[in-house]
């Protein structure tokens, strides 16, 4: 598979981005991740992923520590309730999946839309990969608001959406986990949450869809049928392949994307292999 979509690269002060598809994705040449970056550099890393929603680091090496150290650049770092955490540092969560726990991140989604504050981006680390299937989807979700006719554009921009762990983390997830005494807790701390449909970005004032099949439930306001029809035509628009792209993993590979802006797929159809990935997970603020 080819590692770019057209030879078109964007050069940086101290490093280059190839664009990966038309719609999404940028893969960076020229940065060390287990170095300590200056504050410059980090900026500039902030600028790539804000013009192609998610950038790709091959050639990695990184400890647990040097992966949460770089994702704490860019904020407040989100322990996961449900998953394993890295055995050096907490902010870890550790995605490992085999013949006896088959992957389970297969639907769309943006992570962790279930709380006030979702993430604004995170930064997973390949560590095993099998050696077929195993590859991850990213879409780009301003263009699916802006492929919307306009007078859906319009009702999707006064509508709210509610969004729930539990549609998510059912109890079969915490028995996998063995942490079925935990689910009550869990569940009394994580309640459903409202968001807008339309998510704005504060910097350029360009919309985006912000709903996904793995946690949000329903539009407020509307009854079943309703709720249900609309998110139909909403998620159609999102998943259009032309606002897609795939990545085939190498090990030792950083994916760092913009949790607000992109949703991701991540294809389980390499079972009963295994496969182990690394992800920190930056909070955010709350969607207008």
């Amino acid at each position: 598979m080819a590692r770019a979509a057209r030879d078109l690269s964007t050069r940086h002060d101290s490093f280059s981005v190839k664009r990966f598809t038309p719609a999404i994705g940028g893969v960076v040449e020229g940065v060390d991740l287990s170095q300590e970056l200056d504050d410059a550099r980090i900026a500039e890393i902030r600028r790539a992923l804000d013009e192609h929603l998610v950038l790709f680091f091959e050639d990695q090496h990184l400890t647990q520590r040097q992966q949460r150290d770089f994702a704490a650049r860019f904020g407040e770092l989100y322990i996961h309730p449900v998953y394993p955490t890295g055995d050096e540092v907490r902010e870890l969560m550790l995605l490992e999946y085999d013949e006896k726990r088959r992957g389970n991140n297969d639907t769309w989604h943006s992570d962790v839309t279930y709380i006030e504050t979702p993430p604004q981006a995170s930064v997973l680390y390949s560590v095993e990969i099998p050696e077929t299937g195993g590859d991850t989807l990213w879409l780009n979700t301003y263009l699916a608001y802006e492929s919307l006719p306009a007078p859906i554009q319009r009702l999707a921009g006064e509508l709210r959406a509610s969004h729930s762990f539990a549609k998510a983390f059912t109890p079969e997830r915490f028995r996998q986990y063995g942490i079925e005494h935990q689910l009550s807790g869990t569940y009394a701390d994580n309640p459903p949450v409202s968001h807008p449909v339309v998510r704005t970005n504060a910097q350029t004032g360009r919309k985006s869809l912000f709903v996904n099949p793995t946690f949000t439930t329903y539009i407020e306001g509307l009854s079943h049928k309703e709720s249900e029809a609309i998110l139909s035509i909403l998620f159609d628009h999102l998943y259009r392949p032309e606002n897609q792209m795939r990545w085939r993993w190498r090990p030792n590979t950083v994916a760092f994307w913009d949790n607000r802006w992109a949703q991701h797929y991540a294809l389980a159809d390499y079972f009963p292999n295994r496969r182990r990935m690394r992800r920190a997970t930056i909070l955010g603020d709350r969607p207008t």
